[in-house]
């Protein structure tokens, strides 16, 4: 098609502010679904997605309207997938600006306009639900122009849900976003937004066609991983396959290759012809690498190799998905999982049970840390297990993220004292309308269990975070190993800031106290730092009346019983085993 007519765009939002819905309407008002076949949330192809109303997995979709090619990317909206979703906005030329009339804007959408500006897109502001008895138009409104620097009647104020407004969505996206501008005789270069494993096909490209064009059959090549392949099928997504002889300079398309994983073509790399290839990559590529790990085991060690397997599986479709076997005296044989957040892990989490059918448990998640070693080599660990002899150890660094919290301003004080209570430091404060946008430092650890959650709770559940790993620092950090009945738990060990290790350290034992089971023997908690105990609780035993059959008689009698149970708990206690629960690794996961 004449480039002149093409239009790519994608739809960013906050999460759950109603981006395919507003793709489902165009969908409908297009002609590209018919009425018998449209369903809710369409673009949302996994149930996971329906369930949590939240976009995993990106999706493109071509429609036609007034002679005109419409590409549409739906993306993520989670900070989780902040890089799949820079590079789906780097194949479009235009943005509609999803904002729900009754939250307004939130750290995600602060987030995602930056990400627009800095690919230069043509930014359509869209008010969305705003026929809810709790959409606040003017204050919203403000906030937009506030934000953007637009006019008050440039914003589109619509009802994705009843399909309000959405035509004039569709007329600005042709009136407003720019025609792509690539040169049609150059060497090719096609940007891969996305890239999935099918089963019975092999890995599948979403590109976005920059120069040239590829033709079915082409040989092609990708850049920054050097793999070849070979273009068994192109086409476009409306919102099925649909196959064509060529994908031309401009358009959005799928290409079917034989590559047999994605890690051959990763997110962000140059797809360009074997035959013909160019010299200068597309800008932005990045490997993006996990920063959060957990461990992963079964409930029973017969399902290890059904686990491992389902990870593999896993990991053909996720690049990002790192993983190595691991194993733990209590546990048994596992798997441990790379992330790029904690939602990434709840979702690959979810994924495996419900698709593998697996019972699993999760270690307390950690994330890597850097170790300088006194004979000046440097190491990567990714749990406190791997932490080598400390005499040895010359420096610890662990990741600092630079975060983004919106909050209305009543709010700031406690969002502050949140911050301080996690080593962090506020960096700014700025204002947009009604609300506050502060921006801070703060070492991950401290935020990976449940700082989402306090933020909510802190702010009566209106505060939203956004953050990027920015360096690593070498801070006073130590291993804090659990002991229970006098064994080290390796599973448990967690390593922190000293200043924070004793109040860790107790309130771990403590969680411990609640989830060990009494045996019939004392049971000591213990919390030490390189041998040093810092903490202790102790479960009490059980204990069973040796008396009760005494009618009268001899209290030497009485005193033997005692005696002989006393001898016998003291032997117990030295060849007694003590059975560790499940919950037991994910004491810090729980909520206080």
């Amino acid at each position: 098609m004449e480039q002149s007519l093409i239009r790519n765009f994608c739809i960013i939002a906050h999460i759950d502010h109603g981006k395919s819905t507003l793709a489902d309407r165009l969908l409908e008002l297009t002609g590209t679904i018919s009425k018998r076949d449209m369903k809710q949330q369409l673009l949302d192809t996994m149930d996971l997605e329906r369930e949590r109303g939240i976009t995993i997995k990106l999706q493109p979709v071509r429609m036609n309207y007034e002679s005109h090619q419409l590409n549409l990317i739906d993306t993520p909206g989670h900070v989780d997938f902040s890089y799949e979703v820079s590079r789906s906005l780097e194949a479009c030329e235009g943005a509609l600006l999803v904002v729900d009339a009754t939250q307004g804007i939130q750290a995600q959408t602060l987030a995602n306009v930056y990400l627009a500006m800095a690919a230069d897109l043509t930014i359509i502001p869209v008010l969305n639900k705003i026929d809810l008895p709790a959409a606040d138009v003017d204050r919203v409104s403000a906030e937009v122009v506030s934000l953007l620097g637009c006019r008050r009647e440039e914003i589109l104020e619509i009802s994705a849900k009843t399909g309000k407004g959405v035509d004039n969505v569709l007329e600005r996206i042709i009136k407003d976003v720019p025609a792509p501008k690539g040169i049609t005789e150059a060497e090719t270069r096609a940007l891969i937004f996305d890239s999935y494993y099918d089963d019975y096909r092999g890995v599948i490209l979403y590109v976005r066609i920059v120069d040239g064009k590829i033709n079915k059959s082409d040989q092609i090549t990708m850049m920054a991983t050097k793999a070849n392949g070979i273009a068994l099928e192109v086409g476009s997504l409306s919102p099925s396959m649909s196959p064509n002889s060529s994908l031309e300079t401009g358009e959005i398309g799928y290409i079917v290759t034989n590559l047999k994983s994605t890690r051959q073509a990763k997110v962000g790399d140059t797809v360009t012809l074997t035959s013909n290839q160019t010299t200068i990559p597309l800008a932005g590529y990045k490997d993006v690498k996990p920063f959060v790990y957990a461990g992963f085991f079964p409930t029973s060690n017969e399902y290890y190799n059904v686990l491992k397997d389902a990870v593999e599986k896993l990991s053909l479709s996720d690049s990002a998905l790192q993983f190595s076997p691991e194993n733990s005296p209590v546990l048994g044989f596992g798997v441990r999982i790379g992330f790029l957040g904690l939602l990434h892990m709840e979702i690959v989490k979810e994924r495996l049970e419900r698709e593998y059918n697996l019972e699993l448990i999760l270690t307390n998640p950690s994330t890597d840390y850097h170790i300088m070693m006194t004979d000046g080599e440097e190491i990567d660990i990714r749990s406190a297990a791997e932490l080598p002899d400390v005499s040895k150890v010359l420096e610890i660094k662990e990741p600092w993220i630079n975060g983004e919290v919106v909050v209305p301003q009543d709010y700031v004080g406690a969002v502050i004292q949140l911050f301080s209570s996690k080593r962090g430091v506020q960096k700014n404060i700025s204002y947009v309308d009604e609300l506050a946008v502060i921006t801070f430092e703060a070492p991950l650890a401290n935020l990976l269990t449940d700082f989402y959650d306090q933020l909510k709770t802190v702010t009566s559940g209106f505060g939203t975070f956004n953050y990027e790993l920015t360096n690593y620092r070498t801070e006073d950090l130590v291993k804090v190993d659990f002991y229970v009945a006098g064994d080290i738990v390796e599973a448990l060990s967690i390593i922190v800031h000293r200043s924070e290790s004793q109040k860790i350290g107790r309130d771990v034992v403590k969680k411990l106290k609640e989830v060990i089971p009494r045996q019939q023997f004392k049971v000591a908690l213990q919390a030490g730092i390189g041998g040093k105990f810092i903490a202790r609780e102790d479960v009490s035993s059980y204990r069973k009346d040796v008396t009760a059959k005494l009618y009268g008689g001899d209290v030497t009698r009485r005193r033997k019983l005692l005696e002989k149970q006393k001898k016998g708990k003291e032997r117990m206690k030295r060849f007694g085993s003590v059975d560790i629960p499940p919950e037991a690794f994910t004491v810090l996961l729980k909520k206080d």
